[in-house]
């Protein structure tokens, strides 16, 4: 699908922000939409009444992912991070989430978080984690997110990668997904472990 024809559908759907939606399990790139910084916010600005109503240490927001760094080509779904005090302890945060529309899935496998996601399978909107303040899922989303906007060649190499794998596997997500994985760990594991990611805990 061109960006026309999202834009286009978008428009009738009342989307404000026609770049987003992407079908479970498929891969796709977009150029950069500046407005996916306006969506983050827009969504912060809907949630936040929500959760922290719930939880009277408040809750953080993250806008992480591709979606986080300008000029980088992204799958179009906004990724954020609802950061809390105890996991284990936010039970409240969890049920305010569905309530706004998010469904959890259960069979994550990243340590450390609870996920969930807006929209329906055909045309997902937000990828949402909630997780501690401190995590490794905290420390590494932002630290990865920090380096790209940093660095304008890694970038480039990030994009340059993810366009080839999602060339090689347009219908298989998890493929692509895992086959980015020692890209994003090479980059985690000089950012985080050679002293420069202390100031993210």
């Amino acid at each position: 699908m061109s960006d026309r024809d999202r834009k286009d559908r978008s428009v009738a759907d009342g989307e404000p922000y026609p770049s987003l939606g992407l079908a479970r399990g498929t891969v796709e790139l977009v150029t950069h939409d500046p407005r996916w910084r306006e969506a983050y916010e827009r969504e912060v600005e809907r949630l936040r009444p929500r959760l922290c109503a719930d939880d009277e240490n408040g809750v953080r927001f993250e806008h992480v992912g591709s979606t986080a760094v300008p000029g980088l080509a992204a799958k179009p779904i906004i990724d954020l991070l609802v950061l809390v005090s105890d996991l284990d302890d936010a039970g409240g945060v969890a049920r305010a989430l569905e309530a706004a529309g998010y469904e959890e899935r259960p069979d994550d496998d990243v340590p450390g978080r609870r996920f969930f996601v807006r929209g329906p399978p055909e045309r997902r909107t937000h990828y949402l984690s909630l997780t501690e303040v401190g995590s490794d899922c905290h420390r590494e989303q932002v630290a990865f997110r920090d380096d790209l906007r940093a660095n304008d060649d890694l970038a480039a190499e990030y994009e340059r990668r993810k366009r080839k794998l999602a060339e090689a596997h347009p219908d298989e997500r998890s493929q692509y997904t895992n086959a980015k994985a020692s890209f994003v760990e090479s980059v985690l594991s000089d950012v985080l472990y050679s002293g420069d990611g202390d100031s993210l805990v």
